[in-house]
Formats: C-alpha cells, sequence, structure tokens
C-alpha cells in the first residue's frame, strides 16, 4: 500500500508541475487536469477496496461523473476560445475582457 501512495503521490505532483509549467497552450493545461483527476480516482478506488465502508465505493463514481463533466466543459471552452481568439495560447486569454 505504501509503494501505492508513492506512485500516486508522485503522479499527483508531477501533474501540478505540468501545469505550473507547460502552460503554453489550453489543452496542455487541460490534459494535467485531467492527470490529476485519474490520480485521485486512482487513489479513492483503492481506499474503497481497502476498506470495507460500503458509502467508500460511491466516492470514485462520483469523482468519476465529475471529471467527465470536467473534460466536456474544458473541450468546450477549448473550441469557443479557438473560434474567438484563433489560438488556444494561454496568453492570449485575458478573463476580465468578455
Amino acid at each position: 500500500m505504501a509503494a501505492h501512495l508513492t506512485l500516486l503521490s508522485t503522479a499527483f505532483a508531477l501533474s501540478i508541475t505540468g501545469m505550473a509549467l507547460h502552460r503554453l497552450h489550453l489543452i496542455s493545461v487541460l490534459l494535467c487536469i485531467e492527470s490529476i483527476m485519474l490520480t485521485l480516482f486512482i487513489a479513492l478506488a483503492l481506499t474503497a477496496i481497502n476498506t470495507t465502508n460500503p458509502l467508500a465505493t460511491t466516492a470514485p463514481l462520483m469523482l468519476l461523473t465529475l471529471s467527465a463533466c470536467e473534460a466536456s466543459t474544458g473541450l468546450a471552452l477549448l473550441v469557443a476560445t479557438t473560434r474567438t481568439h484563433s489560438t488556444d495560447h494561454v496568453n492570449s486569454m485575458n478573463i476580465l475582457q468578455c
């Protein structure tokens, strides 16, 4: 179990580092967010397997549905941004402009 925790925390840290350092394109930020969600899903699934609490089995499913909603919203924002700004560079987007 300790090896799984070390591996999952390393994957989580790499995803956070990737999101902090490689913010040129919006799609790379979305991929880093998806890898964070996948790491959390695997950690919750392993926790649900190792515990006998029946409520622990619903947490990975809820996280998976929220992750799917987040992915579809992110891709919709990517398409909308590419259509309006004609690029997906994060630096060209200003959050204060409509």
